[in-house]
């Protein structure tokens, strides 16, 4: 199967053309938060702030990557576990938030806010960290500098190498996997 070029941002209609189990090489500009910066987001939410990033067609890598050695854009940027994002993520998809990239499974509220809102879990490869690192062509902290790796950054990517774990439809890889 062919990868399937996406460009950042997504609109809906193309998020609802992707089916569980797609290769996905993604470019474009993404944002970088984990759960202490998804605490802050939605707390920023509740009341009535603004965030630092627009998050209509945006998306949201799950990753706290490690310092940048000399002549890197970025350490090693390997996908985090997204449960701990849960609480969070149905109040970001909401406000328009497409893609969410990380590993592991996400809870059936999350699910069920993706397939009302047309939102992906995109899966990215753990363990290849390194490679992923140089998929990413610019990094800069936006929001939280206080959270260290944690703080939220805005990446470029080009052709990030992803597969649709969630689909719009609830489809999910995890559960085919034992069929």
């Amino acid at each position: 199967m062919e990868k399937i070029k996406l460009e950042m941002p997504i609109t809906e209609a193309e998020i609802r053309e992707l089916n569980a189990g797609d290769k996905i090489a993604l470019s474009g500009v993404l944002y970088t938060a984990r759960d202490a910066a998804h605490a802050r987001l939605v707390d920023a939410l509740e009341r009535g702030e603004e965030l630092p990033m627009e998050l209509e067609g945006q998306g949201i890598y799950y990753v706290g990557p490690c310092p940048a050695k000399p002549g890197q854009v970025i350490g090693s940027a390997g996908p985090t576990t997204s449960y701990r994002m849960d609480p969070f993520a149905p109040r970001l998809i909401k406000e328009g938030l497409r893609v969410m990239i990380g590993k592991g499974e996400r809870s059936t509220e999350v699910i069920e806010t993706m397939k009302e809102e047309g939102a992906v879990y995109l899966g990215a490869i753990g363990g290849a960290a390194a490679l992923i690192a140089k998929c990413i062509k610019q990094a800069e902290v936006i929001a939280y500098d206080d959270l260290g790796t944690e703080a939220v950054r805005r990446l470029e990517v080009e052709d990030l190498p992803l597969i649709c774990v969630i689909d719009s439809n609830g489809n999910n890889l995890y559960h085919r996997a034992g069929e």
